[in-house]
């Protein structure tokens, strides 16, 4: 299909498109495009067809992509300010999903918001290469070699880098739920004292 689309084809590269959407929107807004996304995606598609002649043949489409997308979302979050990016993202990510899906307990939906409301501010403390890693690997689902590609690293600074990411995460999530926990257990009650 990209050989057609270097051909002029364009069909093939609307193919493409309709193809990598949806993970070229998931990855604008996990890096902060917030409510400019579907800008910076439709960029991201314009410049990736302008450089279809230096699209290494045989190489994957999806991570080359990628790595467009998230370059075209450092410029618009760096000139839109990152007070503003958050915000939108947060909006965003909240928007895709109902906030009690209909055949959810409140309760479990609640739970689940906690839960995402936390992840996404382990993830803004975490290190640009750190973000990045998790990002790529986990929330749009890319194996190791689409994640090294779409990079530009090698699969062993990956899997290294994932490694001590997943370690944070883990340690400021772990944190965030303890802090909790010791919040739900304060004073009142009476319930364990002797």
């Amino acid at each position: 299909m990209i050989a057609r689309a270097r051909a002029g084809e364009a069909e093939a590269y609307a193919q493409l498109v309709r193809a990598h959407t949806g993970v070229a929107l998931r990855a604008a807004v996990a890096f902060g495009a917030g409510a400019d996304a579907e800008d910076v995606v439709q960029s991201a598609f314009l410049k990736a067809y302008q450089s279809l002649g230096r699209f290494r043949k045989g190489a994957a489409f999806r991570p080359w992509l990628l790595r467009i997308v998230v370059n075209e979302t450092r410029n618009t979050v760096r000139s839109a300010g990152r007070a503003r990016a958050v915000a939108g993202r947060e909006a965003i990510l909240r928007g895709v999903d109902p906030a009690i899906p209909e055949s959810a307990d409140p309760a479990v939906a609640a739970l689940a918001e906690e839960r995402r409301t936390l992840l996404t501010a382990a993830l803004d403390e975490l290190s640009e290469d750190h973000r990045q890693v998790v990002t790529y690997r986990y929330l749009l689902e890319m194996d190791e070699a689409e994640t090294a590609q779409a990079l530009g690293w090698p699969r062993g600074t990956v899997k290294s880098r994932l490694n001590r990411a997943l370690k944070k995460l883990e340690k400021k999530l772990g944190t965030a739920t303890d802090g909790q926990e010791a919040k739900g257990r304060g004073t009142g009650g009476g319930e364990g004292h002797e």
